[in-house]
């Protein structure tokens, strides 16, 4: 085994010396581009010089597991013992405090990140907090285009035993550049960096603020087809992971392994939402009826998550033992955004109805933080009359205990008992049709974090089913291989049942999806067209003649002088404006869009 370490030493030495020798000349080198030739050739020098390694048996289901790395300090990790696995999710974050605002400089000079090829960096978005902290006013700026964000880089895992010896095959996985290639072994590429200012005077001013957080963020998630066959199978002599980046090729990350002989529960994760009232004879259910759901949340082996009748309490699950790795809304302690900060680790649990079918539209009703702290456990978020669609939402702990825990000195919401059963109050005027109950959450369990997503449909005043018409698709010509919607963000490729959650919220703007779509995809080079050429996911063009701020200002990052005069300067990255970002700007205007195919 000594032999096969030499090797490994060698072999990695010399792919990163040939791949980074332009990264390796200190802080400010200019970096190169190119050596993606040098990390495909990598793999099959690793298969030849470690045959005589044995990937061991695979008589388990092969696991996506997910492995951190918090200011250099890497997560330990706890998976079933023999366990098959492949790397699904990486996420290192480095960081560091400051009194000046010197935008992201201090992360060229200390922790993980630092010389890694900071040149080339600049501030391309920035938003501030709706709501003030303790503080005062937070503002967000992001940071991209860095060298070390876009040149080729790959990571290798290593299970090693107590004394760093290997204990089985190596895998290589390519993180590839911020351009999309085959040849990546993750559909999510996020890299980039984020300046906090933690005491702005107002929510758009931070003059003399002194409180500052600068982070380094590298996010990859959702592993491709191809990076799921590389595999690494524990044995009894594995202690830990070895990971080691070809950007830090002489520090690697050593991660400690616990495998668990006999879990209390298996992998994977199911939700149901059975209904409880029953439906009338026909299998319809009345317009005002009160109807009422059990929430069940099961291991991949069927087995419940937890008694009937209840749900772990908020503290439970943040902060105490939560052995079956049910997951809560905990952004108040991870803060994310869209895109830019780890929107995967939000991890909220909530249900929604929305109907009828073929009524179902966009929210662009605002729904007031004052909604979400009052008695009721369910938010009415979407009438008929205002939005030409019903809609309600729950969130679990009921949202009341949740986000009203946040303002509680005693955070007594989150002690609360957290119920398994909710209610559903359709109005008097329900239309007929078919109304989608969609849950969805998110369960972490022994090295596993993985997203599910349950749309189940009740009929309303009629036994004939009725369908969404969608304006837009169809999302599969890109996402594939690994990032199917069954399997990115909340693991639902039911696009229709998606519009009850994303409604815009008094203190989160940009929950519409159709302003995450095009801020996503408006940012992202790994999006293979030109933005401007909305064919490429709207179907018609009647789609694209809803003008308003948001959706606009969600892709565009300016628009003309004379606009700016109209309808006030841009101040919000998502949305453009405020809650008038939603209204009609004009039924005559913008009936075309340029280079749109439409």
């Amino acid at each position: 085994m000594g032999g096969t370490a030499w090797k490994l030493s060698a072999l990695g030495l010399a792919l990163l010396l040939a791949l980074l020798a332009p990264l390796a000349g200190g802080c400010g080198a200019e970096a190169s581009t190119d050596g993606t030739q040098t990390l495909e050739g990598a793999e099959q020098l690793m298969e030849g010089d470690f045959s005589e390694l044995s990937r061991g048996s695979a008589s388990k289901q092969k696991i996506g597991i997910a492995l951190e790395v918090e200011d250099g300090e890497a997560m330990p990790l706890r998976v079933r013992a023999g366990q098959t696995f492949y790397i699904n999710q990486i996420d290192i974050r480095t960081s560091l405090s400051a009194t000046t605002d010197e935008g992201v400089s201090g992360l060229n000079r200390t922790g993980d990140f630092a010389c890694l090829g900071w040149n080339g960096v600049k501030l391309v978005d920035e938003s501030f907090d709706l709501l003030a902290g303790e503080e005062g006013f937070k503002r967000r700026r992001f940071y991209r285009d860095a060298a070390w964000m876009d040149v080729p880089s790959a990571f290798t895992v290593e299970p090693v035993d107590d004394q760093g010896r290997l204990t089985g095959l190596p895998i290589l996985l390519f993180a590839g550049s911020d351009d999309r290639h085959e040849s990546d072994d993750f559909f999510v590429r996020r890299f980039g960096a984020i300046q906090w200012t933690y005491d702005c005077q107002t929510s758009t001013n931070c003059t003399g603020a002194q409180s500052y957080l600068e982070e380094g963020l590298l996010e990859l998630r959702n592993a491709r087809t191809a990076a799921q066959g590389k595999t690494i199978t524990l044995n009894a002599k594995t202690k830990a992971l070895r990971l080691r980046w070809t950007l830090r090729p002489f520090a690697p990350y050593t991660i400690p392994v616990e495998q668990v002989e006999k879990p209390k529960y298996d992998y994977g994760f199911s939700i149901e939402a059975t209904p409880v009232t029953p439906p009338r004879k026909d299998g319809t259910y009345a317009p005002g009826t009160n109807v009422s759901f059990r929430l069940t949340l099961k291991d991949g082996a069927g087995k419940r998550l937890h008694p009937q009748g209840s749900l772990p309490t908020y503290n439970e699950v943040i902060f105490g033992s939560n052995e079956p790795g049910i997951q809560y809304y905990r952004a108040f302690f991870d803060p994310t955004a869209t895109y830019y900060r780890r929107k995967h680790r939000e991890r909220m649990l909530m249900s929604q109805i929305i109907g009828p079918a073929q009524r179902i539209q966009p929210i662009r009703s605002v729904v007031e933080l004052d909604t979400f702290l009052a008695p009721p456990d369910v938010q009415t978020i979407a009438t008929i009359q205002r939005d030409g669609v019903y809609s309600q939402f729950r969130t679990f702990p009921a949202a009341n205990k949740l986000f009203g825990g946040a303002f509680e000195s005693d955070h007594a919401g989150w002690a609360a008992p957290v119920s398994d059963t909710w209610s559903y109050q359709l109005p008097p005027d329900a239309l007929p049709g078919t109304y989608l109950v969609t849950t969805k959450g998110r369960r972490t369990y022994l090295g596993e974090d993985i997203p599910y997503t349950q749309t189940i449909e009740i009929q309303v005043g009629t036994p004939q089913r009725t369908t969404p018409v969608l304006t837009t698709g169809p999302c599969n010509s890109c996402h594939s291989q690994g990032g199917e919607l069954s399997k990115v963000l909340h693991a639902n490729d039911n696009r229709a049942a998606c519009a009850g959650c994303h409604a815009p919220l008094g203190f989160e703007l940009e929950g519409p999806v159709f302003v995450r779509v095009h801020f996503i995809h408006s940012r992202s080079d790994r999006f293979d067209v030109s933005p401007a050429q909305c064919s490429k996911c709207h179907l018609t063009k009647e789609s694209v003649q809803r003008t308003s701020k948001a959706a606009c200002l969600s892709c565009h990052k300016s628009y003309p002088a004379s606009h700016v005069q109209k309808f006030g300067p841009i101040e919000n990255m998502y949305v453009g404006g405020g809650r008038e970002s939603f209204q009609q700007c004009t039924g005559s205007c913008h009936t075309t869009h340029p280079q749109s195919g439409l």
